[in-house]
């Protein structure tokens, strides 16, 4: 039996009240995003019963739609208020864009697999998500056409923080990447004020692999 659109509704808020709230995912506006967005629609129909569960799942092409904690965590992260406009490096299914979108001005989202983006780009036109804007490209090198950015976010894991992506980040500006090896990376905070980068790590992740000039070289 499938589920109704009240059905997906009440099981999004029990994710936002049991899996977000108890790990200190407290920041207000990424709460309500968490809350509004239709996680359901950025998977295929046959994972759709699964959508909220607290765990990763499969996209195709090797890629997967992030665990709702850890797109929480990363979007609570950059400390958005509202007017920014941000970088997503790595589109996927498009749910970490849509998320941000319903906090930021603008989304500049980059995806390398054609396939993805146009998925993404059909989900976030029939929820008219229209402050998302998509390109196909390799993410690694930014997009330097709308530079700079107040904030910057990476979604997949990679050896360093490629630099044209710092060079794109506005002063202040804030970027979270996973950065580490293949199997294993730590999600950083990477800050820019005053022309000086500082870096912290939040925790520790497990992100499909960051390809391109600025990445791994291949799969």
């Amino acid at each position: 039996m499938s589920l109704l659109a009240s059905d997906f509704e009440k099981v999004r808020h029990r994710m936002v009240e049991e899996q977000l709230i108890p790990r200190s995912i407290h920041d207000p506006k990424t709460l309500d995003a968490m809350r509004k967005v239709p996680r359901h629609l950025f998977v295929e129909d046959a994972l759709k019963s699964q959508a909220y569960g607290d765990s990763p799942l499969p996209i195709g092409r090797g890629q997967t739609i992030s665990q709702p904690y850890i797109v929480a965590l990363m979007t609570q992260a950059l400390g958005l208020q509202g007017h920014e406009h941000i970088l997503e490096i790595g589109t996927g299914s498009g749910y970490q864009a849509a998320i941000l979108s319903q906090i930021c001005e603008k989304v500049y989202t980059v995806e390398r697999m054609d396939t993805l983006l146009v998925q993404a780009r059909k989900v976030f036109d029939s929820l008219h998500y229209l402050n998302i804007l998509t390109k196909l490209d390799d993410g690694t090198n930014g997009w330097p056409e709308y530079r700079p950015y107040d904030a910057i976010i990476v979604t997949a894991g990679g050896p360093k923080v490629p630099l044209p992506l710092l060079e794109q980040l506005a002063d202040p500006g804030s970027l979270v990447i996973p950065v580490g090896d293949r199997a294993v990376q730590d999600l950083r905070l990477v800050t820019k004020k005053d022309g000086e980068i500082t870096e912290k790590t939040i925790e520790f992740v497990r992100f499909v692999n960051l390809i391109g000039d600025h990445g791994w070289k291949n799969d």
